[in-house]
C-alpha cells in the first residue's frame, strides 16, 4: 500500500517524539530539546538528543538518526506499515485503505482483536479467582514472580465446556469460533442436517493460559498448559485470520526491542523457557510455537540479529530440533546471515540451569555458542562410524548434500572449502604426504593413480561415457584456466589446499592438463612445493616453456605481481575460480538433460526445471566472464 507524503507528514506532526521515546528510554529536558543515553549503543554519558520541533532524534556517539517512524522500525523492530498503523492509532488518525475490500478486512481484524482482548481479560480474571488456585500454585512452584505473571499476562481457563462461551456471548459465537476460542464440531460439515447441529464448546479447559502477541503487542492467539494429567501437555490456538503459527514467534513484541539493546536474539524451545530467561534478565528470547523453525521465522529472526543463537535442550530431541533448524536455514544463508548453536547441559532446560547455577551459567552457555558450520560438521561426523573407506565416502557424500542445499554461491564455496579442510585433516593428516612417511607406507601409491615414464604420479583417466565435456572449450574458460594455473605456479602451497577440486577437472588442452597433473602429483610428494621445483620436474619442452611464461610479470593471474599476497584471499579467489570452471560442463550436461525431459514429458514441472537450470547456466556464464576479465583480483 502506498501512503501519501502528506499523510506521513501529518502523522509525524501529531506524534510527540520525546513522549514516544520516553515510553522505553529515560529522557531529560535540555533547553529546547531532550537528551538521553542512546538506546542503540552502550554509553554512560548522554549523547542522544530529541528535537520535538524538527521531529527527529540524533545520537552524536553512534550516528543513529531518524523520525518517529524510524524509531518504531529500528528500536521496536516493527515493519514499516505496522509502525505507521500503531502511530496512527495513538494519533487518532485512520490509515488510508487501498480499496474497499482491504478496508473491510481491516474492520474485521479490529473485531477479532477485540474478541481476543476480551478473552485475555476473562482468563486473567479467572486466574485470580477461586478456581485459579491450582494454577497459581503451579506458577509459585515454578518460581514465577508476581511481576512476571502480570507482565506475560498469565491466565486460567476453567474446566468447563461453556465458561468462556457464556462469558463472551455478547461478542457473537461466530467470532469466537473464527479466532479459535470455540470448537465447532460441525465446522467440517456445513451442509449437514441442521436439526442435528451440535453445540460449540470452549477449546481451552482447565489450563494455565498464556497470550501469544504479534509484533505490535496485540493478542492474536493463546497457548494453554494442562494442569495435572492430560494430553496434550501444551495446546495452541489453531491458525486463524490473526494467527499463523509458522510466521509467529512467541514474545517477539518484547524481544525485538530488547535484541537491539543486547545485540543478539536467543531462540529457545517453548514459552516457559522464554519466561524463565526473561525473569533472569535475558529479555531477548523468543520461541517457535510447537513446530520446527520455519523459513519465515528464520527470516524474521535475521531482522533482529545477523546470527540468532539457537539454545535448545541438551537431550536428543532438543539436538534434533537444532539440526532441523540448521537444515531449514541452508537455502536461505547469505553473506553475514547465519545461525549459532548453544547447547545446554544434558537433561536441563534454561529454567533448570538458571535455578541451579544462576544467570552467569546461562550467559556462559550462550557465550560458547558454535557457528552453523561447526554444528553441521560435528553432527555429520558423529552420525555414523568412520572405520571403512565406504563409511568415509558416505561422510563426504553427506557433507556434499549440505553444501548443495546452500543457495548463495559465495557462502556455498566457503562451506565446501571448510568441509574439505576438515575432511582432509581427519583422514589425510599432513605427515602422510611427506616423503619419509610415504616410504614407510610402501612407496606412496594412491588408489586409481599411475606413474608415467618419468616416475611422476598421474590422476586416473575418467571412464568413457556420457561425462560432461572437457574444460577449456571456450575462450573465457581457457583464459580463466590459465590464470588459475599461473596463480598456482606463483603460490604452489595453494595446490594441496585445492587438490580435491583440481583433481576433478577434465581439461581439454593436453599441455595444460599435463601441467596440472604435475602440480597435483608434486603436492603429494613434498611437505612444501616451490615454483622452481615445479619447473625442474617439468624439465625442458613445451609444458616447461608454457609454465615459465606464466611466471612473467605480464601474465594474467589471480595474485599480484612482485609482492606476497594475503594467503586467505588467494585461497578464496582460487576456490571460486576453480568451482566456476568445474560447474560449466556440469551445468551444460544438466541443461541438456533438462531440455530432453521437457521435450519428452511436455509438462509444466519439466519446463520449469529446464528454465531453472537455464538460469543457473546464464548466471554461471556471467560470473565466468567477470572472472576471466578481472586482473589482479587479490
Amino acid at each position: 500500500m502506498s501512503l501519501s507524503p502528506a499523510f506521513l507528514d501529518e502523522l509525524r506532526a501529531r506524534t510527540s517524539l520525546s513522549t514516544l521515546i520516553g515510553r522505553t528510554v529515560k529522557v531529560q529536558k535540555a533547553g529546547r530539546e531532550y537528551k538521553a543515553c542512546c538506546p542503540f549503543h552502550n554509553e554512560k554519558t548522554p549523547s542522544f538528543t530529541i528535537n520535538d520541533e524538527k521531529g527527529f532524534y540524533h545520537c552524536f556517539g553512534c550516528g543513529a538518526h531518524g523520525d518517529a517512524i524510524r524509531w518504531m522500525t529500528d528500536q521496536r523492530g516493527l515493519p514499516f506499515m505496522e509502525a505507521v498503523k500503531e502511530l496512527a492509532q495513538t494519533a487518532g488518525m485512520e490509515v488510508p485503505a487501498p480499496d474497499p475490500r482491504a478496508a473491510k478486512r481491516q474492520e474485521q481484524a479490529r473485531g477479532l482483536h477485540d474478541v481476543m482482548t476480551a478473552a485475555q481479560g476473562f482468563f486473567e480474571e479467572q486466574l485470580g479467582g477461586i478456581e485459579g488456585a491450582e494454577a497459581r500454585a503451579y506458577l509459585q512452584k515454578r518460581g514465577m514472580s508476581a511481576a512476571t505473571v502480570k507482565s506475560f499476562g498469565f491466565g486460567f481457563s476453567p474446566d468447563g465446556r461453556g465458561r468462556l462461551k457464556t462469558a463472551l456471548k455478547d461478542l457473537g459465537e461466530s467470532l469466537l469460533i473464527e479466532v479459535g476460542l470455540l470448537i465447532d464440531p460441525d465446522g467440517a460439515e456445513p451442509d449437514g442436517d441442521k436439526s442435528k447441529k451440535r453445540d460449540s464448546y470452549d477449546r481451552f479447559r482447565g489450563r494455565l493460559m498464556l497470550p501469544i502477541r504479534d509484533i505490535r503487542g496485540r493478542v492474536i492467539a493463546f497457548g494453554g498448559r494442562i494442569l495435572g494429567a492430560g494430553e496434550p501437555k501444551y495446546l495452541n490456538s489453531p491458525d486463524t485470520p490473526l494467527f499463523d503459527k509458522g510466521r509467529t514467534l512467541y514474545n517477539i513484541d518484547r524481544a525485538s526491542p530488547a535484541s537491539r539493546q543486547a545485540g543478539r536474539i536467543i531462540v529457545v524451545e517453548g514459552y516457559m523457557d522464554v519466561i524463565a530467561l526473561a525473569q533472569a534478565g535475558f529479555a531477548e528470547a523468543v520461541a517457535p510455537l510447537g513446530t520446527a523453525l520455519t523459513e519465515h521465522q528464520i527470516e524474521r529472526l535475521w531482522k533482529m540479529a545477523d546470527v540468532p543463537i539457537l539454545c535448545f535442550d541438551g537431550d536428543s530431541a532438543g539436538q534434533k530440533a537444532a539440526i532441523r533448524a540448521a537444515t531449514r536455514a541452508l537455502p536461505l544463508l547469505r553473506p553475514g546471515m547465519s545461525l549459532a548453536f548453544a547447547t545446554l547441559p544434558g537433561g536441563q532446560d534454561p529454567d533448570d540451569l538458571i535455578r541451579a547455577e544462576g544467570p552467569a551459567a546461562m550467559e556462559a552457555v550462550l557465550g560458547a555458542a558454535e557457528p552453523l558450520v561447526d554444528r553441521l560438521w560435528k553432527y555429520e561426523q558423529a552420525a555414523a562410524p568412520l572405520d571403512t573407506p565406504e563409511q568415509k565416502a558416505a561422510l563426504k557424500q553427506r557433507l556434499s548434500a549440505i553444501t548443495d542445499a546452500i543457495g548463495h554461491p559465495d557462502v556455498r564455496a566457503h562451506y565446501v572449502h571448510a568441509f574439505r579442510e576438515r575432511y582432509d585433516a581427519l583422514f589425510f593428516a599432513r605427515p602422510a604426504f611427506g616423503g619419509q612417511a610415504r616410504q614407510q607406507r610402501g612407496g606412496g601409491a594412491r588408489p586409481g593413480w599411475q606413474r608415467d615414464r618419468k616416475g611422476n604420479w598421474k590422476p586416473p583417466i575418467p571412464p568413457a561415457g556420457n561425462e560432461a565435456r572437457a574444460i577449456g572449450a571456450s575462450g573465457m574458460e581457457q583464459r580463466l584456466l590459465r590464470a588459475v594455473l599461473a596463480s598456482l605456479l606463483r603460490y604452489p602451497e595453494q595446490i594441496a589446499l585445492h587438490r580435491e577440486m583440481l583433481s576433478g577437472l577434465r581439461i581439454g588442452d593436453a599441455a595444460l592438463a599435463e601441467l596440472l597433473n604435475v602440480m597435483i602429483a608434486a603436492s603429494f610428494g613434498k611437505e612444501t612445493v616451490e615454483s622452481d621445483g615445479l619447473l625442474t620436474i617439468l624439465g625442458q619442452g613445451e609444458v616447461y616453456n608454457m609454465a615459465k611464461g606464466m611466471l612473467r610479470a605480464d601474465t594474467f593471474t589471480f595474485t599480484p605481481h612482485g609482492s606476497k599476497a594475503d594467503s586467505d584471499r588467494v585461497q578464496r579467489d582460487l576456490d571460486e575460480a576453480i568451482r566456476v570452471m568445474a560447474q560449466g560442463p556440469e551445468l551444460e550436461a544438466a541443461l541438456a538433460e533438462a531440455t530432453r525431459r521437457a521435450s519428452d514429458d511436455l509438462n509444466e514441472d519439466s519446463f520449469a526445471e529446464q528454465q531453472r537450470v537455464r538460469q543457473l547456466k546464464l548466471d554461471h556464464d556471467r560470473r565466468l566472464a567477470e572472472l576471466a576479465q578481472t586482473e589482479d583480483i587479490v
